[in-house]
């Protein structure tokens, strides 16, 4: 059973990290339309050493791995992740998945309006055994998402995948042979009511820790 080492915090109750850059105040982004986003991050910022790996707010033992996810903000701001330091981000619309055993192995963008769900079958049915699957979602992750993938996603331990709907945000990792629901995974739905975007809900991000081992 993979069990979690720490667990995301809500996105309601902490700072809202996007690229490894803090905002000081998640409701701010209550005050941001997505073009707005999209100044802010044009706007260069000073690099600083990470203290820990991935930016993370604690550091993770010897004996697992540390990661970061961002989904994206709106249809504005792609999402982001990293891996014992290695960075993935700006990745497209839909869902961006990577494959890894340790070190990246793979990096898809899969278009979940307008694109083929066959390369997402294909890159999801192409996971070997043990590899950890990092998610996250951008614009739009579930238009063309079938059931076949859908049921992809739960095997790899995902429990919200069978609800994923249009432009909902999404975050999970997951890996294959996993017994049990993965703790680690996020979704948000698309409720105008509740969006923090015309449109779109509020950014998701989660941090934690991925036993090396898996029971």
């Amino acid at each position: 059973m993979l069990k979690p080492l720490s667990y995301p915090s809500s996105p309601s109750h902490r700072p809202c990290l996007i690229h490894l850059l803090r905002i000081h105040s998640s409701h701010w982004l209550l005050e941001l339309t997505p073009a707005r986003v999209l100044q802010f991050f044009q706007t260069p910022f000073p690099t600083q050493p990470l203290r820990t790996k991935c930016g993370n707010q604690k550091s993770c033992p010897e004996s697992s791995f540390a990661f970061k996810v961002i989904s994206g903000a709106a249809n504005v701001v792609g999402p982001s992740m990293c891996f014992e330091n290695t960075m993935r981000d700006s990745l497209g619309r839909g869902l961006a998945g990577v494959g890894t055993n340790g070190q990246l192995m793979k990096t898809g963008v899969f278009d979940m309006y307008s694109g083929d769900i066959k390369l997402l079958l294909d890159f999801l049915k192409a996971i070997q055994s043990g590899t950890i699957v990092i998610v996250a979602s951008y614009d739009d992750p579930a238009t063309k998402l079938n059931d076949e993938a859908r049921k992809l996603f739960t095997s790899l331990g995902s429990s919200h995948a069978s609800k994923l709907a249009f432009r909902d945000n999404w975050n999970f990792v997951g890996a294959k042979g996993l017994k049990n629901e993965s703790p680690f995974e996020q979704h948000l739905k698309n409720e105008a009511a509740k969006n923090k975007y015309d449109g779109w809900p509020e950014v998701l991000e989660m941090e934690g820790c991925i036993p090396k081992k898996m029971d």
